[in-house]
């Protein structure tokens, strides 16, 4: 098995946990603040993880470069702008759509991955892609009543738009981080991705409390009341973050985003097993045709 591969499934896992948790905050924060903790609270654990791949385990820190600065902040500045309408869509009452159609990321991620760093996907691929993004959409509208009205809101609703807004950015800026590791060969794969990591955050972090000291002081404040639950909010998310940089840099951003959706059956798993919630059929079999779309792109990838 390539090394992606596990380190994929980690990350996923990881930012299921930091997705709760996040969620969960932004009923104390607001949507600004819950967008700012990822990042904030996670940028001393990303020091620190470069700081033990360096002293540690002896791997050189890299020169900085232009192509790493540039495409850096550009995927700094879209994942938060990707993340801040992710939780903005909690906001809404039907938020489930949205959150489907931000799952189309892998697509969008291939599209962006093939008109700026030239990246191919086999059809074999691309199939077991919409296959994943099929059952992801069939589990977010399960729930959704089967009314003519109620369709057509759903699918071109404000939360439909925004999820796909949403999805552009995160794509976006997945292509821009693996421009940006890339960039830094010749240290070692995990030292790549731990200083695009570092300088993305540094980057987010500056820019959020930048706009919410002259925008939004009071979240700001709320913020930092909130440490005790916002630092687990950073960890986990840093957490992910390694394993998302590490596995783009060794991977087509594409690949690694589509075996990425395996983190909606963890979180049905944790539905079912901890919560003993009921899961319905369609639910079932939108998670059967993610796990078959994740087998798919394991064998064939």
């Amino acid at each position: 098995m390539e090394l992606w591969i596990p380190i994929t499934v980690a990350a996923a896992f990881c930012q299921n946990l930091r997705t709760a948790m996040q969620k969960h905050l932004k009923g104390q924060l607001g949507t600004t603040g819950a967008t700012f903790v990822r990042f904030g609270y996670g940028l001393p654990f990303a020091f620190l993880y470069a700081l033990v791949l360096h002293f540690v385990f002896g791997f050189p820190v890299p020169s900085l470069n232009a192509t790493m600065l540039i495409a850096g902040a550009l995927g700094g500045l879209a994942q938060i702008l990707g993340t801040f309408l992710l939780v903005y869509l909690f906001s809404f009452r039907n938020f489930a759509v949205g959150t489907a159609y931000s799952k189309t990321e892998p697509i969008q991620a291939a599209l962006f991955g093939f008109l700026v760093l030239g990246e191919h996907i086999s059809l074999a691929v691309a199939i077991c892609i919409l296959i994943g993004i099929i059952g992801v959409v069939m589990i977010s509208l399960a729930r959704v009543p089967l009314t003519v009205s109620a369709v057509r809101s759903s699918l071109a609703g404000r939360p439909a738009l925004i999820g796909l807004a949403s999805a552009a950015f995160f794509g976006a800026s997945a292509v821009a981080y693996r421009t940006a590791s890339l960039s830094l060969e010749g240290t070692g794969v995990p030292m790549q991705a731990a200083c695009a990591l570092v300088f993305a955050t540094l980057f987010q972090t500056i820019v959020m409390v930048s706009w919410m000291s002259l925008r939004d002081p009071d979240q700001l404040k709320a913020s930092l009341k909130a440490w005790r639950a916002a630092v687990w909010v950073g960890a986990s998310g840093v957490a992910g973050s390694i394993g998302w940089f590490t596995a783009m840099t060794l991977q087509n951003v594409a690949y690694v985003r589509a075996l990425a959706q395996i983190e909606l059956v963890f979180t049905f798993l944790v539905s079912w097993l901890v919560f003993k919630e009921v899961i319905s059929r369609s639910e079932i079999f939108g998670c059967l045709m993610i796990v078959a779309a994740v087998v798919g792109i394991i064998l064939l990838g």
